[in-house]
């Protein structure tokens, strides 16, 4: 089920690179939160993706704001992802797929005849009260960092 603008924003706690715990109920209520589901670690539209957000953290963090990628990948796997490519912001491992399902990015999709399910590249942009005021699925990577900073800045202004 897909997650509308206005309701209020699925909690979790997932492990981080680092394997330190991020509990989202914790960041709530002091900033605005960015989440964007992604397929996978290393692949080049991943890649371009998570790069462009995290060369943008500063500009999200003088706007208030907390940034997280989320894929199923485990935390080695993210540590060497966010190491090789020099990635600030954190990056978080829904290795069971509980998050994504809660946030409808789980997504069956046909290929060759066959019903293959995946992460569909999605953001979220959630206030400090924890409502969802963007749900943007199945976005195109190209540019879309400054667009969700954009959508931010608005938030604030």
């Amino acid at each position: 089920m897909l997650l509308k603008v206005g309701e209020k924003a699925p909690t979790f706690s997932l492990p981080d690179a680092d394997m330190e715990t991020v509990d989202l109920a914790t960041c709530l209520g002091k900033k605005h939160i960015v989440l964007f589901f992604y397929p996978k670690d290393g692949t080049p539209c991943c890649t371009k993706e998570a790069t462009d957000f995290s060369d943008h953290e500063d500009d999200f963090h003088r706007h208030d704001c907390l940034l997280f990628g989320i894929s199923r990948d485990d935390c080695m796997k993210h540590a060497e992802f966010r190491d090789k490519e020099g990635i600030g912001l954190e990056l978080l491992s829904d290795a069971e797929g509980v998050v994504c399902k809660q946030y409808g990015v789980w997504q069956a999709r046909e290929v060759d005849g066959h019903k293959k399910f995946g992460i569909a590249r999605s953001t979220f942009i959630i206030d400090r009260s924890g409502i969802i005021r963007h749900a943007l699925y199945h976005v195109n990577y190209k540019g879309h960092a400054l667009e969700v900073l954009r959508l931010v800045k608005e938030m604030n202004s």
